[in-house]
C-alpha cells in the first residue's frame, strides 16, 4: 500500500491506511467511549471489515478515512477523512474523524476537520462539506462550528436495527475562511 501523505497541515499528516495500521486502529474502535456514535466497540473481525471496508472506498471513490500522524512524533493520532455519506436518499460528501482519546483535546480534530474540507473543495471539487453528528456528542458539535459549518437539518440514521438522530452540519465552499 502506497504510504505517500494525501493531506499536510500544521501539525499531522493523513495518509491511506495500510495493513500495518491494524492494531493502532482496533486499539481505536474497539473503545466503546470512542465509538460512542456507533453504540459499542469493534471486534477485532469489526475492525477488519471497517479497513476492508475503507479500502474498497479508496478504490471506488478515491478517499476515505486516513490515518492521521502527529508530523514532529510521527505517532498515530486517528482517522479523519472525506466519505460519501448518504442521507434520505441524496448523496453527499461528508468529513467524518475517530481520534484516539489520549489525543482529545489538543485542537487535532479541528485541525484535521479543516484540512479535510479544503481538501474536498480543492482536489474533490465539491461546493459542500458535510457532517453527521448525534446531537449528545457536544464536543464533535463543536469542532464543527469551529470550522464553519452550521447546521442545516436532521435526519435519522439506523445502524444495526437502531434509530439515530443526527444533526447535518454544512460548510460551502463560498464561505469557507482560510
Amino acid at each position: 500500500m502506497d504510504k505517500e501523505y494525501k493531506i499536510i497541515s500544521e501539525r499531522l499528516k493523513f495518509r491511506e491506511i495500510a495493513e500495518d495500521d491494524f492494531d493502532s486502529i482496533y486499539n481505536i474502535l474497539k473503545d466503546k467511549e470512542i465509538m460512542y456514535a456507533w453504540g459499542h466497540g469493534f471486534s477485532k473481525k469489526e475492525t477488519m471489515e471497517w479497513i476492508e471496508k475503507n479500502r474498497v472506498r479508496y478504490k471506488n471513490e478515491g478517499y476515505s478515512y486516513f490515518s492521521v500522524f502527529e508530523k514532529e512524533t510521527k505517532k498515530f493520532i486517528g482517522l479523519i477523512g472525506p466519505l460519501i455519506e448518504g442521507i434520505n436518499g441524496e448523496k453527499h460528501i461528508g468529513v467524518a474523524y475517530i481520534l484516539d482519546k489520549r489525543y482529545w483535546g489538543f485542537g487535532y480534530a479541528t485541525e484535521g476537520v479543516s484540512a479535510c474540507i479544503k481538501y474536498a473543495f480543492d482536489f474533490l471539487h465539491v461546493n459542500k462539506v458535510i457532517a453527521e453528528i448525534r446531537p449528545e456528542n457536544i464536543n464533535s458539535c463543536r469542532v464543527a462550528e469551529r470550522v464553519g459549518m452550521k447546521i442545516e437539518g436532521e435526519f435519522v440514521k439506523v445502524y444495526k436495527g437502531e434509530e439515530m438522530l443526527h444533526l447535518i452540519y454544512s460548510i460551502l465552499k463560498e464561505d469557507r475562511n482560510e
